[in-house]
């Protein structure tokens, strides 16, 4: 059980370490927000609060 929290330990900074350099990138070279970006993002997220809200007074 020890090796398999060790080697989780070592994929998970490795992980870290590859993907750090891509993430810098993508965040500098990311598209910039619109004026409606945020309404669009919104709506569907409050139909699917909306949808699990009406699900568990169902039950």
């Amino acid at each position: 059980m020890d090796w398999l929290k060790i080697f989780s330990a070592i994929l998970i900074v490795g992980w870290i370490i590859f993907i750090w350099p891509r993430a810098k990138y993508w965040l500098k070279n990311s598209p910039k927000a619109q004026q409606g970006d945020w309404q669009a993002a919104i709506v569907p997220i409050a139909l699917v609060v909306g949808f699990v809200i009406l699900l568990i007074m169902m039950v």
